[in-house]
């Protein structure tokens, strides 16, 4: 069976965590888009690592990443979270669709992997810097991982094979990773601009014939309703749209965001297609305050990106790729409930950030 990698995406980690307690559907729908490498390999950083035989690895470990090992039982905690985390939606079992040739098990399981990978170089990379946790950051891991145990079932212990020092080491992991991150993003410019971030609302209409533009520009300019129009002409699949600075053709873009509510441009040509466009709302409040958070976590992105890569380049990747084969919630789907290891990092860490 092959294995898969989901690419690095920095919605990534805890941000991940924190979009899902907002906006739990469209997190899913994002994640479960995402496309899977179908190799033999994957990547960390650029340099491709290649899965071994699991006789090279102890049985416990589910991969390595130098000389570092990542255990089952944290592998598990990741899997049973990111099970229901992403398993139901609507109150729906999602579970228990067809998603054609691949499972969600294995959309599930390829993810815990992918973001425990992440987790682990991340710690390596603190290492290197001498970075550790402070006597309060462990007393908080202390505090949440007892939360955590006491909170599953004797099933989900049996289950996932864990112990209360396996669950604080999880939770040692993680809070390491976060606070390399907030160290390595310090002194990313906070504030973005409402112009920078500014989403408009527009209506468009798309065309690739030039006898078709001429006769848009015509209607229009006769004063024919542009939807009226837009739904006899327009190519593209949405005639109404919000667009922010960067997602439309750089002349669209320039013309665009300077149209006032309620103006239309003329004929826009980029490379041989013809743009029309109609401004509905040059300043959609809402969208740019969200676009904002996008815009900085970007920025994080950026340089955080620049350590995590020059230490992945070189970093050696073996997956025990039986065993993690082995692992499966079949007869256990309704068993593992567990959903709230994120939640409960969040919420004895959330005054310390």
């Amino acid at each position: 069976m092959p294995v898969k990698c989901l690419q690095f995406r920095m919605d990534d980690i805890w941000l991940l965590k924190d979009k899902y307690m907002k906006k739990r559907s469209r997190l899913f729908f994002a994640i479960l888009g995402l496309t899977a490498c179908l190799l033999s390999g994957c990547r960390i950083g650029g340099k491709e690592y290649v899965f071994r035989a699991p006789k090279v690895i102890e049985d416990t470990s589910v991969f390595r990443v130098n000389d570092t090992k990542a255990k089952l039982p944290e592998a598990m905690i990741y899997l049973c979270n990111y099970k229901n985390l992403y398993g139901s939606e609507y109150g729906i079992d999602l579970w228990g669709y067809d998603f054609g040739e691949e499972s969600l098990e294995t959309y599930v399981k390829d993810i815990t992997i992918d973001e425990l990978l992440r987790i682990t170089c991340m710690d390596l990379i603190a290492k290197e810097r001498e970075m550790e946790l402070d006597d309060t950051e462990k007393e908080l891991v202390a505090r949440a991982a007892e939360d955590y145990y006491e909170s599953l079932s004797e099933d989900e212990i049996t289950f996932m094979g864990v112990k209360p020092a396996d669950v604080e080491t999880a939770y040692e992991h993680y809070a390491l990773a976060r606070k390399l991150y907030s160290t390595l993003t310090t002194g990313v410019e906070k504030e973005v601009s409402d112009d920078e971030a500014r989403v408009i609302r527009i209506q468009q209409i798309y065309l690739t014939d030039a006898q078709n533009a001429d006769t848009v520009e015509e209607k229009l300019a006769a004063g024919e309703d542009f939807l009226t129009v837009a739904g006899t002409y327009n190519e593209a699949d949405n005639v109404e749209i919000t667009a922010a600075r960067g997602q439309l053709p750089e002349a669209v873009e320039q013309i665009a965001f300077n149209l006032d509510n309620d103006a239309t441009s003329g004929r826009i040509e980029v490379d041989g297609c013809y743009y029309f466009i109609r401004c509905l709302n040059k300043f959609d409040e809402t969208l740019t305050e969200e676009n904002k958070e996008i815009i900085l976590q970007r920025r994080e992105k950026e340089q955080f990106e620049n350590a995590y890569a020059a230490f992945t380049a070189d970093a050696v990747y073996k997956l025990n790729e039986e065993l993690w084969d082995s692992v499966t919630f079949e007869g256990m789907e309704d068993q593992i409930r567990t959903n709230d290891f994120f939640a409960l990092y969040d919420s004895h860490f959330k005054s310390e950030e």
